[in-house]
């Protein structure tokens, strides 16, 4: 069984506004409804998982039945402290049901361009690895500074990639893996989902990412959005 966390407990306090950004509507559209969208009209997603605050509950659940995206949701996580312990949260709460054997797969509501492709691109690049993330080349020339005030070191950046939610795991695996940082308290320090997988050993696949699916964390981002739904 493959389950998706949707994670939708953000705040969007750089972008600002009086509602988070991943509820703000485009083309009278809540923007977690494109990521919604993807996911129940993908053959390899079984169930989703939705992280997201209590008073948001209920208008997601509206919105779901309106747009007929709620018949794979299956449960609602509380947020946590950071992304990480947000998604530590959701895996908890669909171990209720997961097997070890399982697969998750972790996207940001806030990256409403998830395109079908790429979760099937995800699950056949798992075989053999205990994960998979897409990543992006590096085009610029990337340099190494431990303070930010001047350079230390070049970087090859044929050798450094950029790296893009949805990240696909083997549930047993990476929950051991979040486990283990939860008991040492490191879990709070995580900026990204496979960080957990790396520090346990687990095996990552890396494969093409989308340019298209970016983060909408500013301004510039929400327009550059609302441009592209216009244009469609």
């Amino acid at each position: 069984m493959n389950i998706a966390i949707l994670l939708s407990g953000g705040t969007g306090q750089r972008l600002g506004g009086d509602i988070p950004k991943q509820y703000i509507k485009v083309e009278d559209k809540p923007i977690i409804i494109y990521s919604l969208e993807t996911l129940e009209n993908s053959n390899w997603i079984d169930k989703i998982q939705i992280v997201a605050h209590n008073q948001w509950i209920h208008e997601i659940e509206k919105w779901a039945a309106e747009y007929c995206v709620d018949k794979k949701i299956c449960g609602y996580s509380a947020p946590g402290e950071n992304r990480q312990m947000s998604i530590y949260n959701a895996l908890l709460d669909i171990n209720a049901f997961a097997k070890p054997n399982d697969n998750v797969f972790i996207h940001d509501s806030a990256r409403p361009n998830l395109d079908l492709s790429t979760i099937q691109a995800s699950f056949d690049a798992l075989s053999g690895y205990d994960g998979v993330i897409p990543v992006l080349p590096m085009k610029d020339t990337v340099y190494l500074s431990k303070e930010g005030q001047q350079i230390d070191a070049l970087l090859d950046r044929k050798q450094v990639f950029a790296g893009q939610s949805p990240e696909t795991f083997i549930y047993g695996k990476y929950l051991k893996a979040n486990q283990r940082l939860m008991a040492s308290g490191e879990i709070l320090n995580i900026n990204g989902s496979t960080e957990p997988a790396i520090l346990a050993g687990m095996k990552m696949h890396m494969i093409s990412g989308d340019e298209r699916n970016y983060k909408i964390t500013t301004g510039d981002d929400l327009d550059r959005f609302k441009e592209q739904i216009k244009a469609k």
